[in-house]
């Protein structure tokens, strides 16, 4: 602001006395505006400004100069009243506001104002999704999100919050798409993560309903996103219901690999050997035995068992 209070000084001091009576009275409602400004009543001085912009123009030629004072202040005005009303968390009227800026920085030819009110625009959408987001207002904070994307749309974190609000409404399909563009747009690590999350939900789930095939094929989607230590668990279960166990071992050992100190890593271990013992491979059976010979709780059956395959 106050470069823009110099600004209007020059301007004003340029105005010199030669103005005619109304040139004056164009100026002295300048002024009056300036100094509401100084005192932080943007809104009176946004309304001085445009009564001495009118007064301006009205003066023709001899208003030319403090017109165009009058349009490079207008807008910055705007803005700030703008920004305040975003630290005030009154979202809409901010939206509202920016567009109005918007469109009078574009009237005025103040590009750098129009660029700066541009992009607050969608931050501001974000920023009030993202409240509705933590609220677990879903369905409120997709349309936000998805206003926001439609301004802005190479925006990664956007589409990963809209990719979050769209799972929490059950859209799994649209939410999947979300992560996957936040992915293109410099989020990958944490959009597969949250893909990977979605099917890990429906293969627990499908597993607790005894949907053993399906259980599989979403354990693997979770896995084609990153390595996923419980998916894998939950598919070498399902495939052991279904009595698929060279399926089951590898993706008990695939577990064992990623979760080695887990609390049933023990208990994992024993079931691969025991699979093994099944399958007749005695090497790889005695070789998941000797893994837990010294547990507590199984110990004792491993070395019967390693006993046994002697």
């Amino acid at each position: 602001m106050k470069k823009i209070l110099l600004v209007l000084a020059a301007a004003l001091l340029s105005a010199g006395i030669s103005f005619a009576q109304d040139m004056t009275q164009a100026t002295e409602t300048a002024q009056k505006a300036n100094e509401l400004l100084s005192t932080g009543d943007k809104a009176a001085a946004l309304a001085g400004f445009q009564d001495a912009l009118n007064q301006a123009l009205a003066c023709g030629e001899d208003g030319a100069e403090l017109a165009g004072t009058c349009k490079g202040v207008i807008p910055n005005i705007m803005l700030s009243i703008a920004k305040d009303c975003i630290k005030a968390a009154d979202y809409d009227t901010a939206i509202e506001k920016l567009n109005e800026v918007v469109a009078k920085a574009k009237e005025f030819g103040a590009d750098e104002v129009a660029e700066e009110a541009t992009k607050l625009v969608p931050q501001t959408l974000v920023t009030k999704a993202n409240g509705l987001l933590k609220d677990k207002d879903f369905a409120g904070a997709v349309t936000l999100y998805q206003q926001a994307l439609e301004l802005d749309p190479t925006n990664g974190n956007t589409a990963l919050r809209l990719g979050q609000a769209l799972a929490g409404i059950g859209k799994v399909d649209e939410a999947v798409a979300a992560f996957e563009k936040a992915a293109e747009n410099g989020q990958e690590a944490l959009a597969k993560k949250q893909i990977s999350n979605i099917y890990l939900k429906q293969a627990a789930s499908a597993l607790k309903a005894k949907k053993y095939a399906d259980a599989v094929a979403a354990a693997d989607k979770a896995n084609e996103y990153g390595d996923n230590a419980q998916a894998s668990l939950i598919a070498g279960q399902a495939s052991q219901q279904m009595g698929k166990d060279k399926d089951a071992i590898a993706n008990f050992e695939k577990y064992l690999e990623l979760a080695p100190t887990a609390k049933n890593a023990p208990a994992i271990t024993f079931t691969v050997a025991a699979l093994y013992q099944k399958a007749g491979n005695k090497a790889k059976a005695a070789e998941f035995y000797k893994k837990v010979v010294s547990d507590p709780q199984l110990g004792a059956q491993a070395k019967q068992q390693l006993d046994a395959l002697k």
